[in-house]
């Protein structure tokens, strides 16, 4: 072969593997991950729920199906530029990862590209979709319905100490939602004839000490975390924090039991980011979201530290412990 035919062949190839890879590119989905969360925050159990998810429907990161993410790192004025980032690119769906802010910021940019959420608050109620086996539009996801348990999370810490009668709460003033979530848990307090004097807000690492600092001028019994994903973040600081001051605390998601926490109740987080994950294959593989009915976390699970409830010289029932989903010893 003459050396200008054999150029010309291995330019004219040069020139074909750009088209080629830029046309296997263009076939491979983008999903925009959008979270209120961080890198680290999201690593467990969010990211690898999610992935599964996709995994389950054969998606696999970087292979077949790639992912924009997006972190606000819990400044959730960030998400509706990131939102609009996202719907931009434009991506085939959005997993809003995070609860209710990211559902609304993804809602507000866009009416056609796809998105799946996970919240804990009734979608229909907020105006995310128009029922729940028909949301309809271009939205759908998994609501586990947060504010329903409030109720339940007092009642159980009430059985487990009789005789408290001084709650408090702890919320992060950031979340646009607390105020809802506040008003649910005092109500239920109040049906249940539990006082909840304190209202403990903290919104950095800097808040959460003062917050656990200022209850020892308190005469608090027992103290409630509320189902925010930024103080979730921070339980490597709050489970130490309250075993220090021996302070009985119900949580509302298993990992903060499995770090030391005394007991949680709350629908596993890991099952609804793994839905979440389906969901967007699902729509990946052409089924439309307003026809993938809204998921309820109907499964709620009950986690109780023994190891812990012994360092604070707390005995739990045998009753109790019988109704409990899982001990941890």
């Amino acid at each position: 072969m003459r050396r200008r035919d054999f150029l010309g062949i291995a330019g004219g190839a040069a020139a074909a593997w750009p088209l080629a890879a830029r046309a296997q590119q263009a076939a491979t989905p983008v999903v925009g991950y959008l979270s209120t969360g961080t890198p680290e925050a999201d690593a467990i159990p969010f990211l690898a729920a999610f992935r599964q998810g996709l995994g389950a429907f054969g998606y696999i990161e970087g292979i077949n199906v790639a992912v924009e993410y997006r972190w606000a790192e819990f400044r959730y004025e960030r998400l509706a530029g990131m939102a609009a980032n996202l719907a931009q690119r434009p991506v085939a769906v959005i997993a809003a990862i995070g609860g209710t802010p990211t559902a609304l910021a993804a809602k507000a940019v866009t009416t056609t590209v796809p998105i799946v959420f996970y919240l804990g608050i009734d979608p229909i109620k907020f105006g995310l979709v128009a029922s729940l086996n028909r949301p309809g539009g271009n939205i759908t996801g998994i609501a586990a319905l947060q504010a329903e348990l409030v109720a339940k999370r007092i009642e159980l810490l009430r059985e487990m100490i009789p005789k408290a009668t001084n709650f408090a709460l702890l919320v992060n003033p950031d979340n646009p939602y607390t105020d809802s979530e506040t008003h649910a848990v005092l109500e239920a307090a109040r049906s249940l004839g539990v006082k909840l004097p304190r209202v403990l807000r903290a919104s950095n690492a800097t808040e959460i000490d003062n917050a656990f600092a200022s209850l020892t001028e308190y005469k608090v019994d027992a103290l409630i975390l509320s189902a925010d994903l930024f103080l979730l973040s921070r339980r490597e600081q709050i489970v130490p924090l309250s075993a220090r001051q021996t302070l009985p605390t119900m949580y509302p998601w298993q990992e903060y039991a499995t770090t030391g926490g005394l007991m949680s109740y709350g629908p596993s987080l890991f099952d609804a980011y793994r839905l979440v994950g389906i969901y967007t294959a699902k729509i990946l593989k052409g089924v439309k979201p307003g026809d993938l009915p809204v998921e309820q976390a109907a499964k709620v699970n009950l986690t109780i530290n023994l190891k812990t409830a012994r360092a604070f010289g707390l005995d739990f029932p045998l009753t109790f412990l019988g109704r409990a989903d899982d001990v941890i010893e």
